[in-house]
């Protein structure tokens, strides 16, 4: 029953990680797409090679995620937690996608992680909960925000003399790159966030120590999950993030794109934090978008999309501590 048990929670967290890839393939392509400067479906093969890359870059994120969060006990009750937040969590990510809004996977996961875990009477560390969690996600989309601002202006200043014809297909080239930083940011947190709750399903069930490296077989199948998601593509979030807060040309895109991987890059490798790509990649495309003119950015498609990051946990909270008890009722 506990090799069953940990089989079926391992599958589920890669499931997870399916959906991740599909929900957030928007956040390292829309700007590229919807600016022309890639197809849909080079953009969609570009950032799946790049999560792959991505996912190898290191391990804060993974480590903070499996120790800095829940305490779940050993055996069958831990992998009840684990399994229960998990469902929380992709049960969230399917509904968000269905409506076409870029909410968080990250924040789903965390959501369902202590949902379940208070369900289930386990541990919450609540300060690893508000230091790595809920500060970042209320400070990481104003850095993008007033990040993405300064670049745009940046940008405009050192091109004010530039043709515009010739500057825009210069930046069209460019936003390859940028897409690439974005993707390849992208694989560096989210695939990080499953590894972490695969490594906790083996410390439950006894086959890893707490502290142990990462087995080479997790980060391989959470990355190649990631990628095969992201091919998946998410095309209803993707003409949400692209198209719906504001028309953007390639210099747009491109400063949006480089803010969006500047901030996941330095939260990854300075504060081991696992932020969200989506926060980040929105509030970088509004504060783009503000340099043309406020009115621009259509803030009432913005007021919806902040409205699901603030439901986003205590959401899939509520969905994860029902399928715990749900899974406790049948097995417990």
């Amino acid at each position: 029953m506990d090799t069953f048990a940990l089989v079926v929670t391992i599958a589920v967290a890669l499931f997870f990680t399916y959906t991740n890839g599909f929900h957030d393939s928007a956040n390292a392509i829309a700007t590229s797409v919807s600016t022309r400067a890639l197809t849909p479906r080079a953009a969609l093969a570009m950032a799946a090679v790049m999560n792959l890359a991505g996912a190898f870059l290191g391990s804060g994120v993974a480590k903070t995620v499996s120790e800095g969060l829940i305490a779940t006990p050993t055996g069958k009750q831990g992998m009840m937690i684990l399994f229960a937040g998990l469902v929380g969590a992709i049960t969230w990510n399917m509904v968000t996608w269905y409506f076409g809004l870029p909410s968080s996977s990250s924040h789903a996961l965390f959501g369902g992680l202590v949902g379940a875990a208070l369900a289930g009477a386990s541990t919450v560390h609540w300060d690893g909960v508000l230091e790595k969690i809920v500060i970042p996600m209320v400070i990481s989309p104003i850095v993008g925000l007033v990040l993405g601002y300064f670049v745009m202006v940046i940008i405009f200043w050192i091109f004010r003399k530039a043709n515009p014809h010739k500057a825009k297909r210069g930046f069209r080239i460019a936003q390859t790159v940028s897409a690439a930083g974005m993707a390849l940011g992208h694989g560096l947190q989210d695939a990080q966030k499953t590894m972490g709750v695969v490594v906790m399903a083996l410390v439950i069930s006894g086959v890893e120590d707490q502290g142990d490296p990462i087995p080479v077989w997790v980060k391989i199948a959470c990355a190649a999950m990631l990628s095969l998601g992201t091919y998946a593509g998410g095309w209803r979030i993707m003409r949400t993030l692209g198209r719906r807060i504001i028309e953007l040309d390639p210099p747009q895109g491109f400063a949006a794109e480089t803010t969006a991987a500047s901030v996941m890059y330095s939260a990854s490798f300075m504060f081991n934090a696992p932020i969200s790509t989506t926060h980040v990649i929105t509030s970088a495309i509004m504060g783009v978008g503000a340099t043309k003119r406020i009115s621009a950015v259509r803030w009432g498609v913005a007021k919806n999309i902040i409205l699901g990051w603030f439901i986003t946990m205590p959401a899939a909270a509520g969905v994860a501590a029902g399928s715990y008890w749900i899974v406790n009722l049948a097995f417990g």
